[in-house]
């Protein structure tokens, strides 16, 4: 099916401006859902993994973070800006209200992959009322990450991207990309920081929507998540708060599952879970 993509431009609660994207196919919509891309990449990198989802009625809004993408209009990569990495969480609020003034009728769902869910975690914490349903990918909790550095449990690697995906092809397209490449100022890497170690315990999940459907997909070989140990006490956290968790772990998967050898088989897992959460919202 044909996917049709609009851009447009939109302004953050501070007035900064950002590049948004809307990506619709041909069948009947189901569903919004909203995609909050990584760090040092942007969002055009999901039009291509995402495309059954959109052709099964599912219209994606997605943008470029500040200091990402055309948002950074490659003068600022890397620099999120005074209003640091909460800011970034503010334009998130920003483009769902927007997404569900265009789509009043239909459910709209997050999905983070990364950074954007680093970000998706803090914005549930305020911003649950305007989601119906949240998608992680590639994701921990809070913590330590790896001492040596995410490519340090590989033997030998080819380049400094490895740990993005077994798929070489994949991996050297990301290094070919300009938009892509993890630099982040000084201070924008200290917002994030901050922002990722963000309390969450039960006294914040508590004001979370209840009951909301979260599903979380990632490889059990993502550094990121240190063979899941970095991951276990966020799905416990967040299923002790009452929020209706799936988890989906790969064997052998890396950081980027919708990148990688066994990419088909995630995003069909993906829309069986979108399709079943939809299907059950609309019983509510």
């Amino acid at each position: 099916m044909a996917i049709t993509e609009t851009r447009f431009r939109y302004e953050g609660a501070d007035g900064a401006g950002l590049a948004g994207f809307v990506w619709r196919g041909s069948a009947k919509p189901k569903a919004v859902l909203q995609l909050a891309h990584g760090a040092g990449e942007h969002a055009g990198r999901y039009l291509g993994p995402m495309a059954p989802i959109v052709d099964a009625g599912y219209v994606i809004y997605t943008a470029d973070h500040r200091g990402h993408g055309l948002t950074s209009g490659m003068t600022s990569l890397g620099d999120f800006g005074p209003g640091g990495a909460p800011a970034a969480v503010d334009d998130m609020a920003v483009l769902t209200r927007r997404a569900r003034a265009e789509n009043p009728d239909l459910p709209l769902i997050l999905m983070g992959h990364s950074m954007g869910a680093m970000f998706s975690q803090a914005y549930i914490l305020d911003h649950s009322a305007l989601i119906d349903a949240l998608v992680l990918s590639g994701t921990t909790g809070p913590g330590p990450r790896p001492a040596g550095g995410p490519n340090s449990g590989y033997a030998n690697p080819r380049t400094e991207y490895d740990w993005l995906s077994r798929d070489e092809a994949e991996v050297d397209k990301y290094i070919a990309d300009p938009f892509c490449g993890i630099r982040f100022k000084p201070e924008s890497m200290a917002s994030f920081m901050a922002l990722r170690e963000r309390d969450a315990g039960p006294a914040a999940l508590a004001k979370v929507k209840a009951g909301l459907p979260i599903y979380v997909f990632v490889g059990d070989e993502d550094p990121i998540n240190q063979k899941l140990a970095g991951l276990n006490p966020l799905i416990d956290a967040y299923r002790a708060a009452g929020l209706k968790v799936d988890l989906k772990v790969y064997p052998g998967g890396r950081h980027e599952m919708l990148n990688e050898t066994n990419r088909a088989e995630v995003v069909d897992d993906l829309k069986a879970w979108l399709d079943r959460t939809v299907a059950a919202l609309a019983k509510v």
